[in-house]
C-alpha cells in the first residue's frame, strides 16, 4: 500500500469538515480558507477548494456575498447557512465519537 496515497485520502476525508469549521467563525474569503488549510498542513490547491465550495453552496450549507475591494475586483465572502450550522453540529458529534474510538484503538498496547 502506498503511504502517501493513504495520507492524502485521510486528509480528503476531513476536508469538508475543516472548511465548514473555518467558515463557521464568520464571513471569510476563499484565499483565507486556503491559507488556513495550507498552514494546518492539509494539502489543498485552489483547483480543489473552489469546486468544493460550490458543491457545499449547492447543497445549501453555504452562502456568499460579494464585497467591493479597494485593491481589485469584488471578493466573494462565504458564510454558513442555518442548514450548514446544523450540519456542522452533527459533524462535530461524529468527529468527537470517531476521535474517541480511534484513540481507544491506538492507545491499546
Amino acid at each position: 500500500m502506498d503511504l502517501e496515497n493513504a495520507q492524502v485520502q485521510m486528509r480528503k476525508g476531513i476536508l469538508e469538515y475543516c472548511i465548514l469549521h473555518i467558515i463557521s467563525r464568520g464571513e471569510i474569503y476563499a484565499s483565507e480558507i486556503l491559507y488556513e488549510l495550507i498552514n494546518a498542513k492539509i494539502m489543498v490547491v485552489e483547483g480543489t477548494l473552489y469546486p468544493l465550495l460550490t458543491r457545499l453552496k449547492n447543497a445549501g450549507l453555504l452562502d456568499y456575498k460579494w464585497v467591493e475591494s479597494t485593491s481589485g475586483p469584488p471578493r466573494k465572502y462565504y458564510v454558513l447557512t442555518d442548514t450548514g450550522l446544523m450540519f456542522l453540529e452533527n459533524l462535530n458529534n461524529t468527529w468527537n465519537e470517531l476521535a474517541e474510538s480511534v484513540t481507544t484503538i491506538i492507545s491499546k498496547k
